[in-house]
């Protein structure tokens, strides 16, 4: 009875907000016949470089002739990115199917289960009904107590890079969130991307985990780049030099699950991701695009627009309210000194003069806009950079490829 509207029903019970726990995705696994069991899941959590790592990992998979289910979140344009086979978005009547059976068995608990519980569960029953092999899974918060972590077993947990993020929940110190994220080795083995602060390294020293380490940048524009990882060279399109550390972990991981070089190669050329420096050129200007959220995660994004000469350079900044605006802030006024803020069309948007407090602090010069649209039409400069949050992005690239 709810199949027609169930993307729209999922979406909307995000905002009876989050519980962190495995019981209720595991109960709601059990009921779907544990299709977590039939899966190869490779399992990754981190701060940042989580998205980017799971598209090298699908598409190395892919490449090897692997039939490979990828849960990601969150979306950048559209829902279903969420609930991919081999690369590709489920169609959107398989992907009702699927939730439609998650959902209806979560009514029959007594505590129901949250939206992205049933999203997790819709995910893992999905692979199993399309016959995959593997399984890449995205933790969506932490690690320890994120409702990914209920499945039963897993071939490997990968972790990226560590920083400061949702502190109320996590915890306030390097070593709290390293301890979450840690949470997901789990009787299997674990490789550790080699982009980590002191802190981290010391303590995945102690876990006995393996580093993806042997990372060496060749060179980086624009267009791409190339690095060479334990004396091999490899090429990625994806920028900024994050990038090669993000794609050595995902080789030293393929490597585990024994793919030969030759599909790792062609793997990590295939892979894209949307909304992370993404560029779209057009006459009169160049946008980049980039749902980056916290201080670390903008790291890339300043690296390219430190390396463009244009001096003409706007950004478009909103963000939610769960956000360090002020860090933020601070990070992006090294790179551009120019900045409109927006509100985000979000229930969880940040208050518009919080953000602009914020952006005033660090900004030499701050205006605002009543919304995305407005923003993108008023922008005059060369290089328009939009950010802050992927709840903007889908908006601006609308308006920005003239689809009103």
């Amino acid at each position: 009875m709810f199949y027609e509207n169930i993307i729209e029903i999922i979406k909307n019970y995000q905002e009876k907000g989050s519980r962190y726990g495995l019981k209720s995705t595991r109960d709601l696994l059990n009921a779907l016949g544990s299709p977590d069991d039939y899966l190869k899941i490779i399992h990754v959590a981190g701060t940042n470089g989580k998205g980017s790592t799971c598209e090298y990992l699908t598409q190395i998979l892919a490449s090897a002739g692997k039939k490979v289910g990828t849960f990601t979140s969150p979306e950048v344009y559209d829902y279903s990115e969420k609930f991919k086979v081999n690369g590709k978005c489920l169609n959107e009547e398989k992907l009702k199917k699927y939730l439609s059976v998650a959902y209806q068995k979560s009514l029959e608990f007594e505590v129901k289960p949250t939206a992205f519980e049933v999203e997790t569960c819709a995910a893992l029953y999905a692979f199993y009904m399309e016959g995959c092999e593997y399984c890449v899974l995205e933790c969506g918060l932490g690690g320890l107590t994120d409702s990914t972590n209920a499945i039963n077993k897993k071939k490997v947990a990968v972790i990226l890079s560590i920083g400061l993020e949702h502190t109320a929940l996590l915890g306030n110190s390097i070593g709290d969130i390293c301890q979450q994220k840690a949470g997901i080795i789990k009787n299997c083995p674990a490789i550790v991307s080699s982009l980590q602060c002191e802190e981290a390294v010391k303590f995945f020293n102690n876990k006995g985990v393996i580093f993806a380490d042997g990372v060496k940048i060749l060179s980086s524009n624009l267009h791409g780049q190339s690095f060479a990882c334990n004396g091999e060279e490899y090429k990625i399109n994806m920028l900024g030099t994050a990038q090669a550390y993000n794609a050595a972990t995902a080789i030293k991981v393929a490597r585990h699950l024994k793919i030969d070089n030759h599909f790792i190669k062609e793997g990590l050329l295939k892979a894209k991701l949307l909304g992370r420096v993404e560029v779209i050129n057009k006459t009169h200007a160049t946008y980049i695009l980039d749902g980056s959220h916290n201080p670390d995660s903008f790291l890339p994004l300043c690296e390219i627009l430190d390396g463009i000469k244009q001096e003409d350079k706007l950004l478009i900044f909103g963000c939610l309210s769960d956000k360090d605006a002020n860090a933020a802030a601070a990070v992006l006024s090294k790179s551009v000194k120019s900045v409109v803020a927006i509100s985000p069309p979000s229930y969880r948007a940040m208050e518009i003069q919080k953000i602009i407090s914020a952006l005033q602090a660090h900004f030499a010069s701050v205006s605002t806009s009543n919304g995305i649209k407005e923003a993108i039409t008023d922008a005059k400069a060369k290089i328009v950079v939009v950010c802050g949050s992927f709840t903007v992005l889908k908006e601006a690239k609308k308006w920005i490829e003239k689809e009103q």
